[in-house]
Order: structure tokens, then sequence, then C-alpha cells
């Protein structure tokens, strides 16, 4: 598959892009490049290779959950920019 200046104009108008024609030209050239290295990736043999969905190995760290005090509403509120009976008090959003 190649990538023609057309193709670069139509993905640009979708971007609402406006590509000189040297930009048209760099960009057809530099996708082009891409689909080629891709296309070389496949003549790699990958049987017996099970697949991935990520090259490390990952796995999640989870605490147990378990019930807690909660700090003091007073220790809280010494962190908020403003409070108002025993709340946070944020500008109104809406009208």
């Amino acid at each position: 598959m190649t990538i023609t200046a057309k193709d670069v104009q139509h993905v640009a108008k979708l971007a609402r892009l406006n590509l000189t024609a040297e930009e048209e030209q760099m960009f057809t050239g530099q996708l082009n490049a891409i689909l080629q290295y891709a296309e070389k990736l496949n003549e790699l043999n990958t049987e017996g290779v099970q697949p991935t969905t990520h090259v490390l190995h990952l796995s999640n760290v989870m605490r147990e959950d378990e019930v807690r005090e909660s700090l003091p509403i007073d220790k809280v509120l010494l962190n908020a920019p403003d409070e108002e009976d025993g709340q946070f008090k944020v500008p109104a959003v809406l009208e």
C-alpha cells in the first residue's frame, strides 16, 4: 500500500490543515516510509511467539481495602481556600 498526495490532502482536509505543496510532498514521503517499515516487520518469523498486550510483564499492585478513620474535618478544611458551614466553598459553575 502506498500513500498518494491525494490521500495526504484528504487527511489534511479532515484535520483542517492548510498544507503547502512542499509539505504535502514531505508528508507523502514520510508516510510511505512508515508503511514500508511496517511491511518489513511482516517479514519477521513470529511462529510460536505468544501474543502479548505489553512487552513487559505488568501486574497491579493493590492494597487491601481496609476501613480507616478519616481525618478530622478541621484538619481537612485547613487546606481549603474557602469554606462555609464545614464544607469546601467553590465558585458557582451554573447560574
